[in-house]
């Protein structure tokens, strides 16, 4: 039986963890996970720190999940 790179390539995770960073620049952030093949995230949600609903965009990734 022969090898082939099809059988020892690993196979990507579907799911990454990213972190979504307030645009009210007070860098309040928090973790969210997202399909990989979906586009980068934008969410309203809530920050503390100015104490209102705000727009979110995902910052970076973290890791594959």
């Amino acid at each position: 039986m022969f090898l082939t790179g099809v059988n020892l390539a690993k196979a990507k995770s579907k799911y990454i963890l990213v972190r979504m960073l307030s645009e009210a620049g007070t860098n309040y952030s928090f973790n969210r996970i997202r399909p990989r093949v979906h586009d980068k995230l934008v969410l309203v949600r809530y920050d503390p720190f100015v104490k209102q609903h705000v727009l979110f965009k995902e910052h970076k990734k973290i890791r594959s999940i």
